[in-house]
Order: C-alpha cells, then structure tokens, then sequence
C-alpha cells in the first residue's frame, strides 16, 4: 500500500508540473507519439517479414530461422505500447459511448472528466509495475527459454515507455476539458478529447 501511495503523490507532483507547461509539454508528447508510432509500424513490416522469412526458409530449404518465434514474440510489446499514446490522440481507440451520448452535454462533460481520470490511476499503476518488472529483467539479465537467448529487458521496457506516454496524453485531455483555454482544441493530439465536448 505504500508503494500506490508513493505513486499517487508522484502522479500529482508531475501533473502539477505538466499543467505549468501545458502547451510546450502537448507538443513535445505529440512528436514523441508521432515519433513512436513510426517505430511501430517499422516493426510490424520486420514482424511481417520474418514471418515470411521463416515461411520461405522452412518450405523451400528446410532450414527454420532460428529464434523467429521468440523474436516474434519479443516484438509484440514494442508493436502495441509504441504506439498506444499516438492512438489515443487521434481518438482510435475503440470508445463505448452508448450512455455517454444520452446524458445532456454537462453530465457528458463531466462523465468524460472522470473517466479519464480514472484511466490515469490505471495507466499509472500499470507503468509502475510494469516499470518494476522491465527493472527486475534489467537486473537479472533476463533471455528467453530458447536459443538464441534474447535478453527481455528491451521488450519489457516499452510497456511502462508506452504506458507512461498514453497517461500523459490522457491528463493533457483533462487539462483540455476542464481549462480549454490553457490547452485550446486547436493543439495538436487532442482528437480523443475534442470528441468528448
């Protein structure tokens, strides 16, 4: 318990921190997202191409690449949590909206501030432990069960990098509904919750 508690005075000191530069901290988040997101789809189309690689290789040669499956595997969390802050600024995320849409426009806006404030105290647990966890495969120098023995640890370092930005982009939209003149809807990355109002 006192971790968690730990983490939500953290959470508040950087809040506080990130409302003072709102705008200069969105833009920089933006470019990162942006940024993160190429990383991504760069690793999808390896992803694809050592799939097909092993494909060809297993067929034509008999020769399966060794490692492709745990290769495969370790690309995953890059793949998702790379690009989970750039989906969340441009609203791509899937969005259960079937009650919001009935309440009249204050309790929706209000409905939407909690939410996402809800979210942050999940996404902060998440990049804590998950922090913790790429610590401990840091420390230990954590490899796969198979060779050729990758080490983990750059694997699991992107869940809290990813968890961590899509926190940020999450309170930067509180800040967007509850001060919309500190964080106007023509800043960049403010798709999700330009569509809340």
């Amino acid at each position: 318990m006192g971790e968690l508690l730990e983490l939500a005075i953290g959470v508040i000191a950087i809040a506080a921190l990130v409302a003072l530069a709102a705008r200069p901290v969105n833009r920089v988040a933006w470019r990162v997202e942006n940024g993160l997101s190429l990383v991504s789809a760069a690793l999808i189309l390896f992803a694809m191409l050592l799939v097909s690689a092993e494909v060809i290789s297993r067929k034509l040669f008999n020769m399966p690449i060794p490692g492709q499956l745990e290769l495969g595997e370790l690309l995953m969390p890059p793949i998702i949590f790379l690009a989970i802050a750039y989906t969340q600024a441009t609203g791509g995320h899937v969005r259960m909206t079937i009650v919001i849409d009935h309440m009249p426009p204050a309790w929706r806006h209000a409905a939407e501030i909690i939410v996402k404030i809800l979210a942050i105290a999940v996404y902060a647990v998440l990049c804590f432990y998950s922090a913790k966890f790429a610590w401990r495969t840091w420390q230990f120098q954590d490899v796969t069960m198979s060779p050729p023995y990758f080490l983990i640890w750059p694997s699991a370092i992107m869940v809290p990098i990813g968890m961590f930005l899509v926190t940020l982009r999450v309170y930067l939209e509180v800040l967007h509904l509850l001060f919309p003149k500190l964080l106007p809807e023509d800043e960049p990355g403010l798709a999700s919750a330009s569509t809340a109002e």
